[in-house]
């Protein structure tokens, strides 16, 4: 129904656009009960068949917008100015303009489409009454006290009922149009959680390569090139790196199976003492490298992320003492301090670095991990002086927790 349309728009509610269509069906129904009114009861003779013309043009051209709202001759506000024009033509008549004029009044409001038009036309349909209504009483007291007070307490009555539709229709089309919006920004703000998700995954994977695959292809080249060195001179030592060589490329199958699968416990960290793996990866190290590794480590309780973050620092220290210190002792400490926080320090004589010119992905990467479970990376180094190296991981929280499960159903 064009009415409806256009009052309502398409982002009213089911229910007020269902009480328009109860209405246009009532509507009908007084169109016929007023026919049958002015045909019947009407006692003026003379102007019965003018009264039911007039009436006639009124429904035809509501019937003509009402079935074909797209067509071009009766639109909207012609049909607004015949009903004008008919109701100033009723009053003259003396008919029941009255019953024409209440029976129609939510048509301004329906087909005004604006409060400012809807209260034009309406004013015009008052005019119209009230003016072909003053040649037939003239002025005298009845015209004042019955027609014109009438008229304006309907007008009155039909002005604020229509303001009150108007801004109920227009509140629920704001509100369609907020809930639209709202689930635009839901679905953007999935979209965004999706794209991240995604990228620290890459992150994640980005590290675990680094930390682990990297890592060890870099100790079997060192190994090869040792062994290939050793052949001639040495071959009981070649033989145990070449057994180095195969141990570490075992061990890295094996890793690049876990990354691969995504396994719920992932880089080689068992479930067990934290302290045991750390042990035999210093002893690995110490054999490849010849190294004198001093280690106290504290059989400290933690959960699978802390183990992981602890591997992984110690890997990549490691690996950072065997391709740029040049040291000969490495020291580690695995240590349970008040209140649950774990430290693990690493310290070398090798020969230190500048901490702020230091470009690598190692420790940048190393402090993202342990952000992740609110500790943090402490590097002391200068050149010729050694390195210290100081990862402090806090208890695990309820809401670390929460976040790591979040992140792996996200996976």
């Amino acid at each position: 129904m064009i009415g409806m349309t256009a009052l309502a728009g398409p982002s009213a509610d089911a229910f007020w656009a269902a009480s328009l269509r109860r209405w246009n069906a009532v509507c009908w129904v007084l169109f016929a009960a007023m026919a049958v009114g002015l045909a019947v009861m009407d006692p003026s003779d003379g102007s019965r068949y003018e009264a039911l013309a007039l009436l006639g043009c009124v429904v035809l051209c509501y019937a003509l917008l009402d079935r074909f709202p797209d067509n071009p001759v009766v639109r909207p506000h012609v049909y607004l100015a015949v009903l004008v024009l008919a109701l100033g033509g009723l009053a003259y008549l003396g008919s029941s303009y009255a019953a024409l004029f209440m029976v129609t009044l939510p048509h301004y409001w329906m087909f005004g489409r604006t409060p400012r038009v809807s209260m034009g036309f309406l004013g015009l349909a008052t005019a119209a009454t009230l003016a072909g209504s003053w040649p037939r009483q003239g002025s005298s007291l009845e015209f004042f006290s019955e027609t014109v007070v009438s008229t304006l307490i309907v007008v009155a009555v039909g002005v604020l009922i229509g303001l009150w539709a108007h801004s109920v229709v227009a509140q629920s089309t704001e509100r369609a149009r907020l809930i639209v919006e709202l689930e635009q920004t839901q679905a953007e703000l999935s979209e965004a959680h999706q794209r991240q998700g995604a990228a620290d995954e890459r992150e994640r994977m980005a590290r675990d390569i680094h930390d682990t695959l990297a890592q060890g292809f870099a100790s079997i080249v060192v190994l090869a090139e040792a062994a290939r060195a050793g052949l001639a001179c040495d071959p009981a030592r070649s033989e145990r790196q070449l057994r180095s060589i195969e141990s570490t490329a075992r061990e890295n199958l094996a890793e690049a199976r876990e990354l691969v699968g995504s396994a719920q416990r992932r880089g080689g960290a068992e479930a067990g003492s934290v302290a045991r793996t750390l042990r035999r990866v210093l002893d690995r190290f110490a054999e490849d490298t010849g190294l004198t590794v001093d280690a106290d480590l504290a059989d400290v309780p933690c959960d699978q992320q802390t183990r992981i973050a602890l591997l992984r620092c110690t890997q990549e220290s490691l690996a950072n003492v065997r391709k740029h210190a040049h040291a000969f002792t490495v020291g580690v400490i695995l240590t349970l301090r008040p209140y649950g926080v774990v430290e693990l320090e690493i310290t070398d004589d090798g020969t230190g670095f500048d901490p702020e010119e230091s470009t690598g992905f190692g420790l940048e990467g190393m402090r993202r991990r342990l952000a992740e479970l609110g500790g943090r990376l402490t590097v002391t180094s200068s050149v010729g002086d050694g390195t210290r190296i100081l990862a402090v991981i806090p208890p695990e929280t309820p809401r670390r927790k929460e976040k790591h499960e979040t992140k792996g159903a996200e996976r």
